[in-house]
């Protein structure tokens, strides 16, 4: 078995993923968001705080798997350096304590993997990951080769619901309380307009400062809000920012064929968001591969997952050459 464990933001996570089968034996997650709430975003040092206290506790749940343990794999990049730091620490102290190899696992190959828990890997892939950190979208030949065919110029997707929230005066984290919200509104009450429109054909990129932007403003010329003017905003807002994202595929794919589509990352979990995706890969005869709501946001079983690819190949790493990066934008060509 392999343990794995998750610190990449604010989000304490450790698994247990069995080799032979793939199969996940323990997974549990303990969530920061009503800590972080009364800042309305992730206060990084904070969350660092609060995965020392936390990933203990929930290692000692784990603690019945020790002694079948073959390796330690540890999320080590990207993410918030303090908070990666608290897992990767433990992830070194396991390795050393317990004389077991230890595995450095990207975050973004985690989401990847997310929609193969307890199941086999399936490549090529075109991929959309949505996040409160990435709005990408990337064709995966197999995860050592990872194509970037567009990302975002500012904000991410995620990160743009967070922010209309924050506006709008919702608890944070906020893509589910403005999906909640839309579902009441008038999506064609406000019409904002579509980012990058007027750019180059050529552009293949996504940017959501703009939007933003719109909505503050929108927020501002209505004065005092009732429900019913936040529930629109929010149905108007959420039918353009996946509109965007819509008209970006659906450029990347004019020419290009595709067979298997996943989507991935906390965002993923927004059914307006799968809905068009549904409908766009039943136009190009393609398959949407989504993964389950607990493993769209961050957890250990994505990476535990991913852990097996790389334990399978040999990929250790010695604890003195583990190191925590931020960003890792060499894992694409």
């Amino acid at each position: 078995m392999i343990l794995s464990i998750e610190s990449s933001c604010d989000d304490s996570s450790i698994a247990i993923t069995r080799l032979k089968d793939k199969k996940l034996l323990f997974h549990k997650k303990i969530s920061q968001d009503a800590e972080h709430a009364q800042y309305g975003g992730v206060v990084p040092e904070l969350a660092a705080r609060l995965h020392a206290v936390t990933l203990p506790k929930i290692l000692e749940e784990a603690k019945s798997y020790f002694s079948q343990l073959k390796a330690i794999a540890v999320t080590n990049e990207p993410g918030l350096s303090v908070t990666l730091v608290e897992g990767v620490s433990m992830a070194k102290a396991l390795s050393v304590a317990l004389n077991l190899p230890l595995l450095g696992i990207n975050h973004l190959k985690g989401h990847i993997c997310s929609l193969f828990i307890e199941a086999e890997t399936l490549f090529p892939l075109d991929v959309l990951l949505v996040s409160g950190g990435h709005t990408q979208l990337l064709h995966v030949t197999n995860l050592d080769e990872i194509k970037l065919l567009a990302t975002t110029m500012d904000d991410s997707f995620g990160e743009s619901f967070d922010k209309v929230g924050k506006m709008l005066g919702l608890p944070y984290p906020a893509g589910a309380i403005i999906e909640s919200y839309a579902k009441k509104g008038d999506a064609k009450r406000f019409d904002f307009t579509i980012p990058l429109q007027g750019t180059s054909s050529s552009l293949l990129a996504f940017s959501y400062s703009g939007l933003k932007n719109q909505v503050r403003l929108c927020i501002e010329a209505q004065g005092n809000l009732d429900e019913q003017t936040i529930c629109d905003i929010c149905a108007s807002f959420q039918r353009v920012a996946v509109a965007h994202l819509m008209q970006k595929i659906k450029k990347a794919y004019k020419e290009r064929s595709v067979e298997h589509f996943g989507v991935v990352g906390g965002a993923s979990a927004n059914l307006y968001l799968r809905g068009e995706l549904e409908a766009f890969c039943a136009s190009k005869k393609a398959k949407l591969h989504t993964a389950k709501m607990e493993f769209c946001s961050d957890n250990a079983a994505m990476i535990g997952r991913c852990a097996v690819e790389a334990y399978q190949k040999g990929a250790f790493v010695a604890v003195a050459d583990l190191k925590v990066r931020s960003s890792s934008k060499d894992i694409f060509y």
